[in-house]
């Protein structure tokens, strides 16, 4: 395997040991629920309001691909993924309140994923994304420390909650954002609550709609409030990774440009108009079309694109043998985009490589 083939997951997921003990001790979402039958598997709720819904009140299969490192090695070998930057789920620790309790459990998450990258068996394949007690701003930055001095970490995943529920354009976060940057760490901006979709209570599409349509719209909506906030002009070397090719951007970027030019409240607020902040921005390609390859590509230069598989979600449904429909429709996009050679090794792992810093396991064979 040279690097030139090398195929890197950037949007891969465990919840770890620490974190699914908190879950089943809670009684509200998020939380775990025992199997509905002896024998099955564990119940995940995350989603807002998942466990009001008639086709979501009973969440989802939680079984060993959503916490056992020797599933997702398998996985990987699976689909032959060499190296994976790895993160933990959502809704990650946003929920819990500003407490001694909370710094504790992130430093002991950060410290599980270290040691789970370091594991022998990964043989080197594994690197990590620190999560944040995001409820206070203070505590934030300490573990933003705390993770810089971590080998196998690589950044911090985060969603779009903010401190406090304030949103990422809450002024209080330039610290926390100063910090990343001056670590050189990476964001890796996610989302979890969706959008409030018009008559979402009404129908028995099951997540669907709120993954595949809400999902998106969220991350729209915080970059762009977090563009707004001028937080580029203020620290221009902040790394941010968007999730699902960055939800609608690639194609509502040129509207986003117009609206803000001429509304006085705005236009003059930044240096740039917004389209010039999101192409220095990262995005992945988990977005399962050719059409919305080329789209993110036409946007922003692909090597600024990395693929991802958002493993263990999105398993197949027919056989736990089969390769994941989910993972394969993701290669076929990137592939099928129109892109040259290059560009698409690029986007499979070589644009991963450099900009995370990783090492091929292969190089040390």
């Amino acid at each position: 395997m040279t690097q030139d083939k090398c195929l890197v997951d950037v949007h891969t997921h465990v919840y770890l040991p620490e974190y699914l003990e908190l879950l089943r001790r809670r009684e509200q979402v998020p939380r775990v629920l025992p199997p509905l039958e002896e024998g099955l598997d564990e119940r995940l709720i995350i989603l807002p309001d998942e466990d009001k819904g008639e086709s979501t009140k009973n969440g989802r299969p939680v079984g060993a691909a959503y916490y056992d490192v020797r599933e997702k090695l398998a996985f990987m070998d699976k689909h032959d993924i060499d190296i994976s930057v790895v993160s933990l789920a959502n809704p990650w620790i946003d929920f819990l309140p500003p407490t001694q309790e909370t710094f504790d459990l992130a430093r002991r998450l950060n410290i599980s994923m270290e040691n789970m990258c370091q594991e022998p068996i990964t043989q080197g394949r594994l690197y990590g994304m620190g999560t944040l007690p995001l409820s206070s701003v203070k505590g934030s930055v300490a573990e933003v420390e705390h993770i810089a001095s971590l080998p196998r970490m690589r950044g911090v995943i985060m969603g779009t909650f903010g401190c406090g529920g304030k949103g990422l354009d809450d002024p209080a976060l330039v610290p926390l954002f100063e910090a990343i940057a001056k670590h050189n760490l990476t964001i890796f901006l996610h989302p979890h609550y969706g959008v409030n979709l018009p008559a979402s209570g009404n129908t028995d599409a099951g997540h669907s709609l709120a993954l595949a349509l809400g999902f998106p719209f969220e991350t729209t909506y915080a970059v762009s409030r977090l563009i707004l906030s001028g937080i580029f002009d203020r620290v221009p070397d902040l790394k941010i990774l968007l999730a699902h090719s960055g939800g609608t951007l690639p194609f509502l970027a040129g509207r986003l440009d117009s609206c803000v030019a001429h509304d006085p409240a705005v236009a003059s607020k930044l240096e740039h108009p917004p389209s010039h902040y999101l192409k220095k921005l990262y995005f992945d390609a988990v977005i399962y079309h050719a059409t919305g390859v080329k789209a993110t590509a036409d946007f922003v230069d692909p090597s600024q694109i990395m693929f991802g598989t958002d493993h263990p979600f999105f398993p197949p449904l027919e056989s736990k043998d089969a390769r994941w429909m989910s993972v394969d429709s993701n290669l076929a996009a990137i592939s099928n985009a129109g892109l040259d050679e290059p560009a698409v090794a690029g986007i499979l792992g070589k644009n991963a490589l450099r900009i995370f810093n990783l090492e091929m396991p292969c190089e040390n064979e």
